[in-house]
């Protein structure tokens, strides 16, 4: 299916690797122009080449640290220089440590809501205008399958990707008349650097090896098996898409089947 964003400029962050690399390399697949950022420099730009080679399309990589505004807003403005206006934007950063409320110290919440929430918020106070101007824009929040199911031990993560979701669903309200759409999509578990540090994290507790835990995430998923970031990229692709123009304010979850509520 032709999902109709050949072309459009898409800004995909925290993607040298894992889900945001995944929702990269599905957009470049589809042909369009994107540029991808990641704290190192070097790193993001040998994933952008990469993607390039596999895809056929040019790929940009910007270093930009997620958790730092003036980071956020030097990317946006080599991203503008480079490209243009985003059209298409991928919100991700890297995860907040795992601890509970009995290990976490105060200081680590601040930390936490400007990495995952607030990163966000800059990303969309910034790119809006331009989509407002054009009537068109594809907002995508990559948060989790725990704003729906809390997860044990992820405590600064369950806060501020809930609160992440209040915001999205709020806005999608007010950006739905201009043509823009805003969505998150909830990965389970899926095939990153992010599920071995959790995984060596949960081994550490329970005296057992990060391939046991992993066997164990598997077994526990009706699918019996872990997700693949190129099976997440798909979806953020069609959330993308001009098909999609009719969803927004919604969280989809990409967790082969791993949550058991109704809604």
């Amino acid at each position: 299916m032709n999902l109709g964003i050949n072309g459009k400029i898409a800004l995909v962050t925290a993607a040298s690797r894992g889900l945001g690399r995944g929702c990269a390399e599905q957009l470049a697949a589809e042909e369009c122009r994107v540029a991808i950022c990641s704290r190192d420099s070097t790193t993001v730009k040998q994933a952008a080449e990469e993607i390039s080679v596999k895809t056929g399309t040019e790929v940009l990589g910007f270093g930009a640290d997620m958790s730092k505004a003036e980071d956020i807003g030097r990317l946006l403005e080599d991203v503008r220089q480079a490209l243009g206006e985003p059209e298409i934007l991928v919100t991700n950063a890297g995860g907040p440590p795992p601890g509970t409320f009995a290990s976490t110290a105060l200081e680590e919440y601040e930390k936490a809501l400007n990495l995952t929430l607030m990163s966000a918020v800059n990303l969309i106070r910034s790119v809006t205008p331009a989509m407002k101007t054009k009537g068109w824009g594809r907002i995508i929040a990559i948060t989790s399958i725990s704003v729906k199911q809390p997860i044990d031990t992820l405590l600064l993560s369950n806060m501020a990707r809930a609160g992440l979701t209040g915001f999205l669903k709020t806005i999608a309200t007010e950006l739905a008349p201009d043509g823009i759409t805003v969505n998150a999509l909830l990965p389970g578990t899926h095939k990153t650097s992010r599920i071995d540090q959790l995984a060596q994290h949960r081994a550490d507790q329970e005296n057992k090896s990060p391939e046991e835990i992993i066997q164990e995430m598997m077994s526990a998923n009706p699918s019996n098996t872990i997700g693949d970031p190129s099976d997440f990229g798909a979806a953020a692709a069609f959330l993308a898409s001009v098909q999609a123009r009719y969803i927004t304010g919604q969280n989809l979850l990409v967790d082969g089947g791993n949550y058991r509520g109704l809604i």
